[in-house]
C-alpha cells in the first residue's frame, strides 16, 4: 500500500486539537471560579454552560446556513485537506476567482471552519460532562440524574457530527441538512434535562405539582413545535423562504398555486427525485404549509402560556414561553415582508430552539399533582 492510499488524519487531528483548546477555556473557568465548590456543584455549572454554548452553536449553525457557507470548505473535516483556511489559501482563491459569489470564498470558508471548531469544542465539553458524571457515581456521591443521560448525549453529538459531515459531502442534501437541524434541537433538549435536574438538586427544589391535563398539554405542544421546526428546516434547506412574498396571503391568494412534489424527501437540492428541477409552485407549497401550521402552533403555545397562569411556581417559564412565541411570530413575519433579513432569519431559528428548551424545562420542572383523597 502506497502513502497515497492512506487517509490523511492530520486535518482531523488538528481540528480536534483546536476544538479541545477552545473547550479548555470554559473548563478552566469553571474550575477556577468554583474551585472551593463540591464536585456536584461544578458538574451543575458545567451542564448549564454546555447547554448555553450548544445553543450558541445552533445559532452559529443557522448563520452558517443562511450565509451559504455550508460548502465554504467543500471537504470534511478540514478545508482542502488543511486544518484551516490559512493552509487552503491558494485553493480558496482559485475557487473564488472562478466564481466570486459562489459557495467557496475566504469569508465563507472561515465561517464554515469556525462552526466546525465550535462543534468540536461542544463535543469536548460533553465528553468532560460524561466523564465527570461517571466519576461522581464511582465516588458513591449522590446524583440528581443518571450518568447515562450525558452518555446518551455524547452518543447523540457523535451522530450529529456525522450528519454535519454528510451535510458537506452530500452537497447540502435537503433531508440531511434538515436532520442536522433537528439533531441540534434534540441535543439542546437532552442538555436541558440535565441542566434542569442539576439545578433542582443544587438549589434543593422539588417538582412543581401540575394537573395531569396541563402536563399533557405541554407534551402535545412540544410535539407540535418539533413538527413545525421540521417544516421550518425544510423551508430553509430548500431556500423557499421567499416563495411567498406577502402576508397574510401568499402571492395575492389565500390558496396559491402549489405543487406538493416539493415534499419528496430523498432528493438533491434544487431537484426532484426524477432528476427534474423543482418548480416554483413546489417551493410555494413548502413555504405555505409551514405558514399554515404555524397558526396552529402559535395558538397552542399561547393557550399553554395562558393555562400556566394556574401554576404560580412556573411564572418564569410562562413569561419566557409567551415572550419567545411573540418573538417567533415577529421574526417569521419579518422574513417575508422585509425580504429575509439576516438578523431576523437567525433569530427565527434561535427562537424555535429556545421554545423547545423552555418546553423541556417546563416538562422537567412539572410533577404530577397529588391525588386528592376520597374524604376531601
Amino acid at each position: 500500500m502506497t502513502s497515497q492510499d492512506l487517509y490523511d488524519f492530520a486535518p482531523l487531528a488538528r481540528v480536534l486539537l483546536t476544538g479541545a483548546i477552545i473547550a479548555l477555556g470554559p473548563i478552566v473557568w469553571i474550575w477556577w471560579r468554583h474551585r472551593g465548590a463540591t464536585p456536584l456543584k461544578r458538574l451543575q455549572v458545567l451542564a448549564v454552560l454546555t447547554l448555553f454554548l450548544s445553543f450558541d452553536l445552533v445559532m452559529f449553525g443557522a448563520f452558517t446556513r443562511l450565509t451559504d457557507s455550508g460548502l465554504g470548505c467543500p471537504d470534511w473535516p478540514g478545508c482542502y485537506g488543511n486544518a484551516s483556511p490559512i493552509g487552503a489559501h491558494a485553493e480558496i482563491s482559485a475557487a473564488q476567482a472562478a466564481m466570486p459569489t459562489g459557495p467557496v470564498t475566504h469569508g465563507k470558508a472561515w465561517v464554515e471552519m469556525i462552526h466546525r471548531y465550535l462543534a468540536t469544542a461542544v463535543g469536548g465539553l460533553i465528553i468532560v460532562l460524561t466523564a465527570s458524571a461517571w466519576l461522581q457515581r464511582k465516588r458513591g456521591g449522590s446524583q440528581p440524574i443518571s450518568p447515562w443521560w450525558p452518555t446518551a448525549t455524547l452518543v447523540w453529538v457523535l451522530i450529529q457530527g456525522a450528519f454535519g459531515a454528510l451535510t458537506v459531502t452530500m452537497k447540502l442534501f435537503p433531508a440531511i441538512v434538515t436532520l442536522h437541524l433537528l439533531g441540534g434541537t434534540v441535543l439542546l433538549m437532552l442538555l436541558t434535562v440535565q441542566a434542569t435536574r442539576h439545578t433542582q438538586f443544587a438549589d434543593n427544589l422539588g417538582l412543581v405539582p401540575v394537573p395531569r391535563l396541563l402536563r399533557g398539554l405541554v407534551a402535545v405542544t412540544a410535539l407540535l413545535v418539533f413538527a413545525q421546526v421540521t417544516l421550518g428546516g425544510w423551508v430553509s434547506t430548500n431556500y423557499a423562504v421567499l416563495a411567498c412574498t406577502s402576508f397574510p396571503m401568499c402571492n395575492g391568494a389565500w390558496w396559491p398555486a402549489m405543487n406538493f412534489d416539493g415534499f419528496q424527501i430523498w432528493r438533491p437540492l434544487g431537484f426532484l427525485a426524477d432528476g427534474s428541477h423543482i418548480s416554483y409552485e413546489a417551493l410555494v407549497a413548502i413555504h405555505y404549509m409551514h405558514r399554515l401550521f404555524a397558526y396552529l402552533v402559535i395558538a397552542a403555545l399561547l393557550w399553554l402560556g395562558w393555562m400556566l397562569h394556574t401554576v404560580p411556581l412556573l411564572r418564569q417559564q410562562r413569561r419566557w414561553l409567551i415572550g419567545l412565541t411573540l418573538l417567533q411570530f415577529a421574526t417569521g413575519l419579518s422574513n417575508v415582508v422585509l425580504d429575509w433579513p439576516m438578523l431576523a432569519a437567525v433569530l427565527h431559528t434561535g427562537g424555535a430552539a429556545a421554545i423547545m428548551v423552555v418546553l423541556t424545562w417546563i416538562w422537567c420542572t412539572a410533577g404530577a399533582e397529588p391525588a386528592r383523597s376520597a374524604a376531601s
